[in-house]
């Protein structure tokens, strides 16, 4: 198991695939090469790169990180190769960027494929050369930092639709990291999720983490996580807050926090509008002999049994459901027209 710690990076991780791209990024470390870092958001691309740069001969030089989508248009040159005063409107004294501030250690730039194709083409220059000017400078700089790069984005798709430089594309890519989601790294979950609740403990002034219930355990490995890790800290985080008994083991996760919980899909609605059930439904209450009341058989005797006879309802479907997903709970839920959360409600209500 890896665990890989520096400052706030924490590499946690067990899985073949996980321990596969460590492995490539320490190797790539030794090298003075660009590199390129790919993976969806919240996946551990920025982790990645501080391994990278952490066990490299550039250790004791600078790391910068820059967040190349959170910077507009008019900052982002700026920003990257510093501008001179009076160079705009604002600047009142020369700054340097980061490329200079980088020094010969490394540059982090983060979401690379948001920027400009005119930034892109100052980039290439830079990797090339080594050499760039500041916004309204004349004299020619020099820089010996390393530029690892990173986005979610299909870079080969963008560079042949022209949205990302081909050249800057064949200089950064030396070699590429390919960073895993979180859904191809099974034993990894509850290691990770475990992780973030001891961590977490110490903001809620708990005494210590009391564990996941099974039930629990079961609904974090089998979500799908689109969100990475970033996700999986947040649900767990937000777990633990909600959860009123710090003392046994959580016994709900909250996995959508804008799940509204009176909306007409949720479980207290009852029965919904023929309208509303789809194809699957319908298959599944007409193969199901559901005791019902006709209208021309209503009296008060049998009204007192709506709630029974709701709840058998309810119970037949989710167990229907079941079986045609082949007891995949996320499908289930899929087939009844719940979330993910919903179906839980109700297979915990019956089981």
């Amino acid at each position: 198991m890896a665990n890989y710690d520096q400052g706030q990076q924490k590499a946690l991780g067990q899985s073949p695939l996980f321990l596969d791209a460590l492995d490539h990024a320490s190797r790539l470390a030794q090298l003075d090469r660009p590199v390129l870092i790919l993976g969806e958001r919240g996946s551990g691309k920025e982790l990645i790169a501080h391994r990278t740069h952490f066990l490299s001969p550039r250790w004791e030089e600078p790391f910068i990180k820059v967040n190349c989508a959170a910077l507009s248009e008019s900052l982002v040159e700026s920003t990257l190769f510093g501008h001179e005063a009076g160079s705009f409107t604002g600047a009142t004294k020369a700054q340097q960027g980061f490329f200079e501030r980088a020094g010969e250690g490394t540059l982090f730039l983060d979401e690379i494929a948001t920027l400009s194709l005119r930034v892109q083409e100052k980039i290439l220059r830079v990797l090339e050369y080594g050499e760039f000017e500041r916004i309204g400078g004349q004299k020619t700089l020099h820089t010996q930092a390393r530029v690892i790069g990173a986005t979610h984005g299909n870079l080969k798709r963008m560079a042949e639709a022209g949205e990302f430089r081909l050249d800057l594309l064949d200089r950064l890519a030396f070699d590429v990291i390919h960073v895993p989601p979180l859904r191809q790294r099974g034993d990894d979950i509850l290691l990770l999720a475990e992780h973030f609740a001891v961590s977490f403990v110490r903001n809620l002034n708990w005494d210590y983490f009391p564990g996941f219930s099974e039930t629990v355990e079961n609904e974090l490995l089998e979500y799908a996580w689109p969100g990475n890790i970033r996700e999986l800290k947040n649900s767990v985080e937000r777990s633990l807050f909600r959860c009123k008994n710090p003392i046994d083991p959580i016994q709900e996760v909250v996995l959508d926090p804008f799940e509204i919980p009176w909306s007409d899909t949720t479980i207290n609605s009852g029965v919904r509008h023929a309208s509303e059930i789809g194809p699957s439904e319908s298959a599944l209450i007409n193969n199901k002999n559901i005791e019902r009341v006709t209208p021309s058989a209503v009296d008060e005797l049998s009204l007192k049994g709506f709630k029974e006879r709701r709840e058998a309802w309810e119970k037949e479907q989710i167990l229907a459901a079941m079986d045609l997903a082949n007891h995949h709970q996320g499908r289930a839920a899929s087939i009844l027209g719940l979330s993910y959360d919903q179906f839980r409600v109700l297979w915990r209500k019956f089981n």
